[in-house]
């Protein structure tokens, strides 16, 4: 492989300024709480105002958003909660005897309760409420807190709506690791969150995973910078490519796109093309840096080659314009989210087709999928055995005990094939306390 482009940057999601940062303020939170989080909304929003969304003003702003709007938040929610129904219906609990009289099952047990966080920075972002808030809906999770930050004197009334027709519980009007603390450790509502999941700016990244390092609650993946990578042959079409990279460069200043085509023509191409449309762009300053200083185009010698360098890269989404798209699909393992033929658009999925657009970056996909319905949820076993099978299965336990030098546990097993075994030989050690 050979680089056509390469980038002059590398993108960076977890800085030690911001962890500095959000340490201190998690610190503060902890010892002041509500009054601290009052503080921080004033400071960073100007925000005066009670944080629990009342049922009047939820109405008031629900009756602001457009018909059509609504109409296509309903559709996005239709199909985002559809799929996850499916992937909810994948898993399910069963109970075996791999040695009959040793029954061992399992249980699912969806959280308590959810927190969801969906950003509103540049960009307000209903489609997020709906990937988070009704996923975790269709995975049984009783109780929902979601919480967007305001904008002026109000949340984003789309962003409202989405949140309320996908089932939010409660909604705060607040945003920033205020928000991601407050619906950890259950300030305002009472309910502290089981989980926390939804995208956000660095900070929120850092307080998610904070948070979660210190065992309070889990969290769905550590976000950084948004990236998206194509994969094209040389029967490709350079503008599909070009407009569908400008697509995504357009989240931020340091959002990565890559190409990887064995097509030095198509690469050629595509990089003629790239100034140009982000120069078209309401806002040609965003897509361009993160063109001129993240983008890259790799040139592979085959397809094998593409695929490993995919791979390596694990993108948060990859998009495959090539022949033989089962192949693709069989073939690709590092990625968040995978958009199969010409047809298909990351903003396809990032606002309505269906499949989840909170995802894995920085190579994360290399050993994480995004959010799905299985986050929601706790799969626990149990086990239920027959005292006589004892003979089996506790004799075979108090052996591997000792092996590890663990007494106690093989006690505990010794104690049971004594007593439900009285005067048994055995052919290994079996302890017998004088008590017994």
């Amino acid at each position: 492989m050979r680089y056509l482009k390469q980038a002059t940057k590398s993108a960076e999601g977890n800085s030690r300024e911001a962890r500095a940062v959000v340490e201190q303020m998690l610190e503060d939170i902890r010892a002041g709480r509500e009054d601290t989080v009052r503080a921080l909304a004033r400071k960073f929003d100007k925000w005066e105002q009670e944080f629990i969304l009342s049922d009047a003003k939820r109405e008031e702003l629900i009756a602001m958003v457009p018909e059509s709007v609504k109409r296509d938040l309903e559709f996005a929610h239709r199909q985002v909660a559809g799929f996850a129904k499916a992937q909810r219906e994948s898993i399910g609990e069963f109970a075996t005897e791999v040695t009959p009289g040793v029954v061992l099952g399992q249980r699912i047990v969806p959280m308590d309760v959810a927190g969801c966080y969906v950003p509103g920075g540049r960009f307000a972002h209903a489609c997020s409420a709906i990937m988070s808030v009704a996923t975790a809906k269709a995975a049984g999770v009783p109780f929902i807190v979601a919480a967007t930050p305001p904008r002026g004197e109000h949340i984003d009334p789309a962003t409202c709506y989405a949140m309320h027709i996908s089932g939010a519980d409660i909604i705060l009007e607040m945003g920033g690791v205020q928000a991601i603390a407050s619906m950890a450790y259950g300030l305002f509502t009472g309910k502290p969150a089981n989980i926390l999941v939804g995208p956000g700016n660095a900070y929120v990244a850092e307080a998610k995973a904070l948070l979660s390092g210190s065992g309070l609650c889990g969290i769905d993946v550590f976000a950084g910078p948004t990236e998206s990578g194509i994969i094209a042959e040389g029967t490709a079409d350079p503008m599909t490519v070009a407009i569908d990279l400008v697509s995504q460069a357009e989240h931020g200043y340091n959002s990565p796109v890559w190409l990887f085509t064995t097509s030095e023509e198509l690469g050629n191409k595509v990089l003629e093309l790239m100034p140009k449309l982000c120069a078209d762009m309401p806002n040609p300053d965003v897509p361009l840096s993160a063109w001129r200083d993240y983008g890259e185009i790799v040139l592979c010698d085959d397809r094998e080659e593409m695929a490993a360098v995919s791979d390596h890269y694990a993108p948060e989404h990859i998009q495959v314009m090539a022949g033989d798209l089962d192949w693709w699909r069989a073939r690709l393992r590092c990625y968040g989210s995978l958009f199969l033929g010409e047809g298909s658009t990351v903003p396809h999925g990032d606002k309505c087709s269906g499949t989840n657009h909170i995802l894995p970056t920085r190579k994360a996909a290399c050993y994480s999928g995004g959010l799905n319905v299985h986050k929601f949820l706790k799969i626990c076993t149990y086990q239920h055995i027959d005292p006589d099978k004892n003979d089996v299965i506790g004799g075979t336990a108090s052996r591997l005990s000792r092996v590890e030098g663990m007494e106690g546990h093989a006690r505990a097993c010794d104690w049971r094939l004594r007593k439900f075994y009285p005067g048994r030989e055995w052919d290994f050690p079996v302890y017998e306390h004088p008590a017994y």
